[in-house]
């Protein structure tokens, strides 16, 4: 038996605007990601990528059909609960890493568990573990400043990881690194994903993240074409 789906998208449509000066950013999209999976999205500027990783997400509304994650339907929930159940369930990965630069590496990762609750010495041994599986054990005292992009990015990918999420989404990870630090990412990503059987979704423009992916879905005009 296959895998079951972590993520189902149901004829979903994201409109801005309104009368004559509307923009359809998705078309009545219908996918299934499974558990476990990783997953490529990609496509020219302006085709809908980001709009698709903001609306499955839950980061933003849409303007109809229906997303599920692990069964439960986002867009049917508050706004408050909808965020609670975003800080539990799922993590996000961006381009420009995101992180808070007067906080330490172990202070940022860390933070996901304490607005979910946990304690305080459980999130920090648990940031202390991740970082130190992913080569940060000796900048766990460090500001964002003081680490390389390529560094950065890792310490995003703990905090995206950290609460094992249902699914962690990855907006551009490698655009503002240079060809090794995006090697470096993309053999993380793939490493990641085999270890804790993550599943990831990872919009990209780069060929060679999207070769590393189970499978690549290629969006234009807010519909998958291929």
């Amino acid at each position: 038996m296959p895998p079951e789906p972590v993520v189902v998208g149901r004829d979903v449509w994201k409109v801005y605007g309104t009368g004559d000066t509307t923009v359809n950013a998705l078309r009545g999209l219908n996918i299934e990601i499974r558990r476990g999976e990783i997953l490529a999205v990609m496509g020219p500027s302006g085709c809908g990528k980001t709009t698709f990783l903001n609306c499955f997400s839950g980061l933003d509304d849409i303007s109809k059909g229906q997303v599920l994650i692990e069964g439960t339907d986002i867009h049917a929930m508050p706004d408050n609960q909808k965020s609670e159940y975003r800080a539990r369930r799922t993590g996000f990965v961006f381009q420009s890493y995101n992180l808070l630069p007067i906080l330490t590496a172990e202070e940022n990762v860390e933070m996901p568990l304490l607005i979910a609750g946990r304690g305080a010495r459980e999130s920090r041994e648990s940031a202390q573990q991740i970082l130190t599986q992913m080569g940060l054990g000796e900048r766990l005292k460090h500001r964002p400043a003081e680490l390389s992009g390529g560094q950065q990015q890792r310490v995003s990918l703990a905090r995206a990881l950290v609460a094992h999420p249902a699914i962690v989404w990855a907006d551009e990870p490698t655009g503002n690194l240079d060809a090794e630090g995006s090697h470096e990412v993309t053999e993380l990503l793939r490493s990641l994903n085999k270890q804790y059987e993550q599943t990831m979704v990872v919009v990209t423009h780069d060929e060679g993240v999207a070769a590393s992916c189970d499978r690549t879905l290629r969006m234009r005009d807010g519909q998958f074409v291929a």
